[in-house]
């Protein structure tokens, strides 16, 4: 039998966005450039993502399953699996699926729980699809919330201004004991500063601060979570990886404000593909 399995690989299961910057058109690029290929599942095709005020789109879900049955013909193998934006209860079944059918005990599953942002769930995200997300989240090696969807997955009240560290640590320990072994929650405001707080079950939970730099910038999750996944099969500590992707994101942000780049438009990371090892 053919052996497809001699190079480390990512199966990256997102949504394809055409233009700016986002979902599995930055993976690809980002997880090639660390050396391990990326194969994506695509969930739905977009022309331009939603944060633009048009867009054409072309759900994949029905199709989903005779795609994935493809790769189990060739008997394909895994060392990570990396989930993005979900738009539907169905989708969230054919990933736990997918989860129980590659995973071998050499998999590591990177969940990143697209959910919302700024205090409040995304419109298409129903209180059951927020639900079908929590068994989801059961299956995550490594979990990547933003600040807003870690209070949503732990059904805790979101606030603004100052998090103190226990709130925070509180946050960390509830996400742990839904299954994840390691969790960065991103984007935690800090007065100039804007920190990822890291937890390693374990170990101790850390706040990682960088300073605030331009406005916020369609796909930087992407990046980040691309980032740490493709670190993580290629067995990077945590905490470098986090600081890592951090780093490598500011760089982007700044070289996009100096080009003057909408905000729509994402980073300019194709810039830095070779800086990433």
């Amino acid at each position: 039998m053919i052996d497809h399995n001699r190079q480390k690989k990512i199966a990256v299961i997102n949504d394809i966005s055409g233009f700016g910057r986002c979902s599995i058109a930055v993976s690809m690029p980002i997880i090639s450039a660390m050396k391990v290929q990326c194969c994506p599942v695509p969930t739905s095709i977009f022309s331009n993502h939603t944060g633009f005020p048009e867009f054409f789109f072309d759900d994949y879900t029905e199709k989903m399953q005779l795609y994935i049955d493809q790769w189990k013909k060739l008997g394909l193998e895994f060392n990570g699996i990396q989930t993005g934006f979900l738009g539907s209860e169905k989708q969230i079944t054919i990933v736990q699926k997918f989860i129980e059918d590659f995973c071998t005990p050499h998999t590591i599953v990177i969940i990143d729980p697209v959910m919302g942002d700024h205090g409040k769930t995304y419109s298409t995200y129903t209180p059951e699809l927020c639900q079908s997300m929590k068994q989801l989240v059961a299956y995550a090696d490594i979990l990547t919330p933003n600040l807003t969807e870690a209070c949503i997955l732990t059904d805790t009240p979101f606030h603004e201004g100052h998090w103190t560290m226990k709130e925070l640590d509180q946050l960390a320990h509830q996400l742990a004991q839904q299954g994840p072994e390691k969790i960065v929650i991103t984007g935690v405001p800090q007065k100039k500063f804007v920190s990822n707080l890291i937890f390693e079950r374990g170990g101790e939970t850390k706040l990682l601060r960088t300073l605030r730099i331009g406005s916020e910038r369609s796909g930087t999750g992407d990046v980040f979570s691309s980032i740490v996944a493709a670190d993580a099969v290629n067995h990077i500590p945590f905490e470098q990886s986090v600081r890592k992707a951090s780093r490598f994101i500011k760089k982007c942000i700044l070289r996009s404000i100096e080009l003057g780049l909408p905000k729509t438009d994402g980073v300019c990371f194709e810039e830095f593909l070779t800086t990433l090892q």
